[in-house]
């Protein structure tokens, strides 16, 4: 079995040197929760944390107490320890908004923000959301007001987007199409005129019949208005990915036990080495246990298949009946009597019942084969890691065994908070 080095949570929180937190990985591995934990510990450790989740289910909010998030950090109350702790959500539009208030006078602002073109853009074009995150982090960063961000990525269906969505829009934003709409506005007086007139003639006759002519004047529109705006996010993305390859960040990939989730999580990795992204470790979530893992599953199976034909054998032709310290009892009239040869018991094994006639032996056997369930499930996670391991066997890795239900308070994300920082002590798996 290959084991990987036990990844450090406290020391990496504590450092700091350490300003931002990027928490990664695929859909529905407990990425947000992860963040939320890893943003408390750090804030009852005594630093001043702001957590920007990206999460659309709005658990974040209701497991700080706070009745909304928005695009505003709000502090969170009831935090132990002499840190601060401060919780957001990621608005898309708004921090679209805020950019193109930020960058052009009142009047152009106004023309931007009331374009429809611009609407569906900030609303849903593909790899905004993760665009708008890597803006708010640059943000927050350039503020200096925390002393750690910690990052929930946005729940794409491929982590590698939020890496990649800065240079997609970006590539939107400088591509041919956008250049030659933006050309007519550059050239001006009568020479723009008619090269606007021959473009929009091509462009009508090939994107116009599939667009329409009303959404390309509306892109225009908004090219023209956004023409000096343009290089700014190209050049703030860029600072914002530097920001990320810098020493002050730690990239903690976030997996379930599982085969797909592992293997999203291995591509993650090779991913961060070849950006020179600074990677800190795995996250393991939600690990089971049990605290009878001496009996295996085989053994388990074996004790429950030899209970039943005890049972059996023990109870074989006494329908309706059941034994009560060696007398038979019919429980059709709940009366006891000796069924035997001179007033004797017969000779067969006694057994006992539970509170709805259930024998004990059955309850046993039933209970050993949930026990060789959950052996079973440990023995294939146990695989699923050791391929992982065996892959990236310098990965350095943290266990986090399963809560018994949802994390809904601060006691929840608390106890998330020391199963990570002692990961190798399972106690309280199920």
């Amino acid at each position: 079995m290959d084991t990987a080095a036990p990844l450090d949570i406290d020391p990496l929180l504590d450092d700091p040197k350490t300003r931002i937190v990027v928490c990664c990985g695929s859909g529905g591995v407990g990425k947000t929760t992860t963040a939320a934990a890893l943003g408390l510990r750090a804030a009852e450790r005594g630093r001043k944390v702001v957590v920007l989740t990206i999460d659309p289910a709005r658990r974040l909010a209701q497991s700080m107490g706070i009745d909304s998030l928005d695009n505003t950090p709000r502090r969170v109350k009831d935090v132990e320890g002499a840190g601060e702790l401060h919780a957001m959500m990621l608005d898309m539009k708004r921090t679209f908004d805020e950019i193109v208030e930020a960058h052009a006078d009142a009047e152009r602002a106004r023309a931007i923000l009331s374009n429809p073109f611009y609407q569906s853009l900030s609303a849903g074009f593909a790899g905004t959301q993760e665009y708008m995150a890597m803006e708010k982090l640059g943000q927050l960063r350039a503020r200096d007001e925390w002393d750690l961000i910690v990052v929930d990525t946005p729940p794409s269906r491929s982590a590698l987007d939020f890496l990649d969505a800065p240079k997609r829009l970006g590539s939107f934003l400088d591509g041919k199409f956008i250049r030659l709409l933006m050309a007519p506005a550059k050239m001006g007086g009568r020479a723009g005129m008619k090269f606007l007139n021959v473009g929009m003639s091509m462009m009508t006759g090939t994107l116009g019949k599939l667009l329409g002519g009303q959404l390309l004047r509306d892109v225009q529109t908004f090219v023209a208005a956004m023409d000096t705006m343009f290089g700014g996010f190209r050049t703030r993305a860029d600072a914002t990915y530097r920001l990320l390859q810098a020493p002050g960040t730690a990239f903690l990939v976030v997996a379930a036990p599982e085969r797909d989730a592992l293997r999203e999580a291995a591509y993650f990795v090779e991913r961060l080495a070849a950006d020179s992204m600074p990677f800190a470790g795995l996250v393991l979530n939600r690990v089971h246990g049990s605290g009878a893992a001496r009996l295996s599953a085989q053994r388990a199976l074996a004790a429950a298949e030899s209970l039943d034909e005890d049972h059996e054998n023990g109870l074989e032709g006494f329908d309706g009946e059941n034994l009560v310290d060696g007398r038979i009892v019919d429980q059709r009239d709940g009366k006891a009597e000796d069924r035997g040869t001179g007033g004797s018991s017969p000779e067969v094994p006694s057994s006992t019942t539970g509170p709805d006639g259930v024998s004990v032996d059955r309850l046993t056997a039933g209970l050993l084969r949930l026990h060789a369930e959950r052996m079973q499930v440990l023995a294939r996670e146990q695989r699923t890691r050791d391929r992982f391991t065996a892959l990236h066997p310098e990965v350095p890795v943290a266990e986090v065994a399963a809560l018994p239900g949802d994390v809904h308070d601060l006691a929840g994300l608390r106890a998330i908070g020391e199963r990570l920082a002692t990961q190798n002590e399972k106690a309280g798996a199920i």
